[in-house]
């Protein structure tokens, strides 16, 4: 008597199996869906702008377009968030019509929404929307129109709470804003601008940031106990060796150790040794416009603790691991 072999058991979706399918779902509805000459009408039409870029939205969709909105500030396009209400009752006066406004709703339908856009129109305001109702009155009010769909709803177990839309609405501000940043040119220069503060913005600087213009430097000729005063004077541990503006070397603590050894087994006064007999010649420069983060790989790689920082040959300044470490570079 045969036996049939039990049935595997189907494995049932979780609530959060359901959440990510209906986002991935949305999500290749969108890229199968994005309309290149709509994006490239509003970057053209935002980079000619003398203005602004306004976020507005109400619930969920409010607390997304400050995200959108913090996002384009911080990589060099002027933006601020409105919030409808308030705008109603003032906050519009910020508003000037040199500005694009970029306004949220799932449903193209929210009341705070529809109340803010004959305001904007009077203004002489070019409005863009994120929707999911490509028919929706705002949608039929705003000029540029960035829809997506929800082919399995929001995902939320009891079918009210935003959270598909919501990924999805991020998602077009992130999609529009790196389309910005490639279209104006925007730079790590430019990012580094706006991110003064934290870990990010340390690792942003750059070498002139942080490089000490002013530093212990002796000529060729100069004896040790010239050398010893300048890097005392100096408090790097080294010195620079210059001879007609440009750098010929470099002596540290380590190449003065090394030259009394050698005067020693010389049986030679180490008082006359002399900076081009001590110094270490051709040493490893930088320029000030290297990002401080590479400068620390370049110190790490040659085992070192500073840099000479030159231009066109010309020692302009030097970089420590103590600068880099202070600033948290490191």
């Amino acid at each position: 008597m045969s036996t049939k072999p039990p049935k595997k058991a189907i494995p049932q979706k979780t609530p959060g199996h359901i959440v990510l399918g209906a986002a991935r779902t949305a999500l290749t509805a969108l890229e199968a869906s994005l309309e290149r000459a709509l994006i490239d009408d509003w970057l053209g039409a935002l980079k000619n702008s003398k203005g602004r870029l306004v976020l507005s939205g109400i619930g969920k969709s409010g607390l997304v377009a400050q995200k959108i909105s913090a996002t384009f500030a911080s990589t060099g396009c002027p933006s601020f968030f409105l919030h409808p209400a308030d705008a109603l009752h003032g906050d519009l006066g910020m508003v000037t019509d040199d500005d694009i406004a970029l306004l949220l709703s799932n449903s193209g339908e929210s009341e705070e929404i529809l109340r803010l856009l004959p305001a904007l129109q009077r203004e002489g305001v070019p409005i863009g929307c994120i929707t999911s109702k490509s028919k929706s009155r705002l949608a039929q009010a705003s000029r540029w129109v960035f829809t997506y769909s929800l082919p399995e709803g929001e995902g939320c177990p009891l079918n009210h709470a935003p959270m598909a839309s919501t990924t999805l609405q991020v998602i077009w501000g992130d999609l529009l804003a790196a389309e910005r940043i490639v279209f104006s040119g925007f730079s790590v220069d430019g990012f580094a601008k706006y991110h003064p503060g934290g870990n990010l913005g340390a690792k942003l600087l750059k070498t002139k940031d942080l490089m000490h213009t002013e530093f212990p430097h002796v000529s060729p000729s100069d004896k040790l106990t010239k050398i010893l005063s300048s890097m005392t004077a100096g408090k790097f541990g080294m010195t620079a060796v210059v001879e007609s503006d440009k750098l010929v070397g470099v002596i540290s603590d380590g190449d003065i150790r090394r030259a009394l050894e050698k005067a020693e087994v010389a049986k030679q006064n180490p008082l006359d040794l002399k900076a081009f007999q001590i110094m270490t010649a051709k040493p490893t420069v930088i320029t000030q416009g290297i990002q401080a983060i590479e400068a620390a790989k370049v110190m790490e790689s040659k085992k070192i603790t500073f840099l000479i920082v030159t231009d066109n040959s010309k020692p302009i300044g030097i970089l420590h691991i103590h600068d880099l470490l202070t600033a948290k570079v490191i």
